[in-house]
């Protein structure tokens, strides 16, 4: 392979190999459970969390706390609120109000609340496809039908198909949309022009968007993030982001995250049925961890967004030489690789089996995220370059 092997510009060691068999990781050892296979010669390349330690500061953070020795009902504090409002003041240009943030432990647990709150049983709920499969799930899970609004490929990225979703609108009436951005598995950041677009629609037509924005710090060399609450304050009221530090910090088992939602009758809602489902005491060290990586950990992000540009560059140059059929969608953020490979001619079961018996890797199938995700797979860049070499050469194998 003749692809060049220029060392990213980084403080941060993470091309260093952390084992992580034996801790209760589902990525790495709960492949049988989660993927019915058995994953003990394949590299885990599926779960969309990274393989990195977190900043050296949050891991001081929690040490400090657990020595203190007490972990009794906790609340968050003035700290943890400022620490959020400084990140996205400083780092994105987001001017959140301190009456805006609810809290609950996961992102996902939230938005099926939210989705119980502001629809009805048989409603129908809108996703753009192709989509995290979760949103499906807890759609269809909670008694309401999924709309797949299929985003449309393009040499620029995947786009909004704005004519079919107001088409959608008129004939379905959904309450709700489930927006993901940046998105995924594609890695595509909406625009400011695309989501005033899209918000123009949903006012018109009555339909509230929930945004979920945990992938916001991760993104490419140039590349900004516009969140819904940027947007003008009139569609403040009919928007409701959701944020967290797991995706950004590798905190993902540590979990806390923000719903920021303007409108004051909805947030008292929210508020009401979290109280209702007894989701009021938060855990003490997912509280600490955020905070110091709020307060604490901007360098370390800095290296790390770095890292993961370079590790895009190279598997997108190694690709094209090791297995040219793979073709890899541009994106603008997220650490996943969002990959074509219709040109095998394979159907999804048969690629499924060629990749782990034949590449050795288990990624996360295509068809998992939607009828458009049928023929692609995606694959976890967050990781130290050993394991991309290593998925470079199983693809490859697929060439004969």
């Amino acid at each position: 392979m003749t692809c060049s092997r220029r060392k990213p510009d980084v403080k941060t060691n993470f091309n260093q190999v952390v084992n992580r068999h034996n801790t209760s990781s589902v990525k790495w050892d709960f492949i049988e459970r989660y993927l019915q296979l058995d994953g003990s010669d394949l590299l885990p390349m599926w779960v969309s969390d990274f393989d990195f330690k977190c900043p050296a500061e949050v891991q001081q953070a929690l040490h400090s706390r657990v020595d203190h020795g007490i972990f009794g009902y906790s609340e968050r504090d003035e700290q943890y609120y400022q620490a959020v409002m400084d990140w996205f003041s400083n780092r994105h240009n987001l001017q959140l109000q301190r009456e805006w943030f609810t809290s609950i432990e996961g992102v996902v647990p939230g938005l099926a609340i939210l989705i119980q709150l502001l629809s009805k049983p048989g409603d129908t709920v809108v996703i753009q496809g192709p989509y995290y499969g979760s949103f499906a799930k807890i759609i269809t899970m909670n008694g309401r039908e999924v709309i797949e609004n299929p985003l449309t490929e393009s040499p620029q990225g995947y786009q909004f198909d704005f004519a079919q979703l107001e088409a959608f609108f008129k004939l379905r009436k959904p309450p709700l949309l489930l927006l993901c951005n940046p998105h995924n598995p594609t890695g595509r950041c909406w625009t400011r022009s695309e989501l005033t677009e899209l918000m123009a629609l949903c006012r018109t037509h009555g339909v509230t968007v929930i945004s979920d924005e945990i992938w916001a710090d991760l993104l490419l060399p140039g590349e900004t993030f516009t969140s819904v609450l940027h947007l003008d304050e009139d569609n403040r009221e009919h928007v409701i982001a959701a944020t967290s530090a797991s995706k950004t910090f590798g905190l993902s088992s540590l979990r806390i995250s923000n719903f920021l939602i303007p409108n004051a009758r909805t947030r008292s809602s929210f508020i009401d049925r979290l109280n209702a489902h007894g989701l009021d005491v938060f855990n003490a060290l997912s509280m600490t961890a955020a905070t110091a990586a709020y307060q604490h950990g901007a360098a370390w992000l800095d290296d790390l967004q770095r890292y993961l540009a370079e590790n895009r560059r190279w598997f997108e140059q190694a690709l094209a030489y090791a297995a040219p059929w793979c073709k890899m969608s541009r994106a603008e953020g997220t650490y996943l690789a969002w990959l074509d490979c219709r040109a095998l001619g394979l159907d999804d079961d048969a690629l499924q089996q060629a990749l782990i018996h034949t590449s050795k890797i288990a990624p996360s199938m295509g068809s998992s995220f939607g009828s458009q995700g049928r023929g692609f797979i995606r694959i976890n860049l967050g990781c130290p370059r050993q394991y991309l070499e290593d998925a470079i050469r199983g693809l490859a194998k697929l060439n004969s």
